[in-house]
């Protein structure tokens, strides 16, 4: 009911938003006589700000267009390379008419970037994915939101997202033979565990697996988030977080935890940051500060976008990695897409390089809870096992901004680079080495 009632609000207030809108442009539109006056740009600044409250906020696009690699600019082509009811794989192919660069490009290690299914879209690794670029052949996990997806196209459960990551491991090493796994806060518990199953079975596991910033384990250094979990049983947030999905959108009916739920609780994590933060945007829009009031707007449009999650999923997680600590504690069983039920078991991990990064200020993930992944990771020899704490690094801040460019990232491509025992497999559409094509059809792809 809930849902329903936020949905009708949204709605009767979207005309509102619109019209603030187009009175923020009427006052500061350089035709009306009084468009250069103090009053003016107040008037302006405050209805512009009332529409960025007021309007709703669409998944954004990745909008990686080129990248440079060593000088040298490299078109990029977005494409889904695997659609799945709840998840595509998304591939950011590379394209470049400089031979050199081109021989570089399809030397370079493959990486699969998990991005969060924890509220917001996969976007918000844009920048994460445009940095690896330079340096990498990149795929991300790009989860749908779930009030899209129809009733008919089943459930989803936290066993499917572990089944997701093995299936796009298995994909990437099909096709070039080998791969890197990236995984960024919440996906490090499910990637942990597909990997583990992985070797469990005696299947070939990627060549290094990156952590960042996740709740391997979340009994140490719990933050507000962990706290939560931890306070509330499973019946709370069943009772108070899910709803179904109104009959206005393809997945009518299906129980989820609605992202403007997610939102308010993003929100009353730092409500005072929030609101300097808006009341800074008013200000700089009557400045006329162009560059700040941009960065506002771009931070928001991404912060302000986000998703539902499929109920059995979330409570599943907020069960197996909030309150049982399964994964530590050696009791989470996971059923594979073929039914069968598998105990995970990261010891059996032995031929994968193992980077574990963590924010000295992360209040999220807390102190030490990534880095329990070496601790379960046993039979991992200390030479391929690593751990980097960043100073002065918030949450967001292992894989974006300042410190994700000049700190994190060259030491995540250097691990990549030293776990690389031999360069990947040319891709091509059966997975096979490619043949090469004619002179005259030299731009290639990579």
């Amino acid at each position: 009911m809930l849902y329903t009632l936020y949905e009708t609000q949204r709605t009767l207030m979207e005309p509102f938003a619109d019209l603030a809108h187009v009175a923020s442009k009427c006052y500061s539109n350089p035709l009306w006589p009084f468009s250069e006056t103090q009053l003016a740009h107040r008037m302006a600044a405050g209805y512009d700000l009332l529409h960025r409250l007021g309007k709703d906020y669409e998944k954004p696009e990745f909008g990686i267009r080129t990248v440079d690699v060593d000088g040298v600019g490299v078109a990029i082509h977005e494409r889904v390379e695997i659609d799945r009811p709840f998840c595509e794989l998304r591939r950011f192919k590379r394209f470049s008419d400089d031979p050199p660069t081109l021989g570089k490009l399809k030397t370079q290690p493959v990486v699969l970037v998990v991005a969060p299914l924890s509220g917001h879209h996969s976007t918000l690794l844009r920048e994460t994915v445009r940095t690896m670029l330079s340096g990498h052949k990149v795929y991300i996990t790009d989860w749908k939101n779930a009030r899209n997806v129809p009733l008919e196209d089943g459930e989803f459960h936290l066993d499917d997202y572990v089944n997701y990551v093995q299936e796009f491991i298995r994909h990437l090493q099909g096709t070039y033979g080998q791969c890197h796994v990236v995984s960024v806060c919440q996906p490090t518990v499910p990637v942990l565990a597909a990997i583990s199953l992985m070797a469990s079975r005696g299947e070939p596991t990627p060549q290094s697996m990156t952590m960042m910033g996740g709740p391997i384990d979340a009994s140490r250094s719990p933050t507000a988030v962990d706290n939560l979990a931890q306070q509330r049983s499973l019946e709370w947030f069943d009772n108070n977080v899910i709803y179904r999905v109104p009959s206005r959108f393809p997945g009518a009916g299906r129980r989820v935890y609605p992202g403007f739920l997610q939102h308010a609780g993003f929100v009353a994590m730092n409500p005072d940051r929030h609101a300097s933060s808006h009341y800074d945007y008013f200000r700089n829009l009557v400045k006329g500060d162009d560059a700040s009031t941009e960065a506002h707007r771009q931070f928001y449009d991404e912060y302000n976008a986000v998703l539902d999650m499929s109920a059995d999923y979330y409570l599943e997680t907020i069960k197996t990695v909030f309150q049982d600590y399964s994964l530590v504690n050696g009791t989470w069983d996971v059923r594979s897409a073929q039914g069968k039920t598998e105990r995970v078991r990261p010891q059996d991990i032995t031929g994968t390089a193992l980077l574990t990064i963590e924010g000295e200020l992360d209040d999220i993930s807390g102190s030490g809870q990534t880095r329990a992944a070496h601790d379960l990771c046993a039979s991992i020899p200390e030479a391929k096992s690593r751990h980097l704490t960043v100073k002065g690094a918030g949450h967001y801040g292992i894989f974006s901004g300042r410190r994700w460019r000049e700190v994190v990232y060259p030491q995540v491509r250097d691990f990549i680079a030293a776990s690389q025992t031999q360069p990947p497999a040319e891709a091509s559409t059966t997975g096979a080495a490619a043949t090469p094509r004619p002179a005259a059809a030299r731009r290639r792809a990579a």
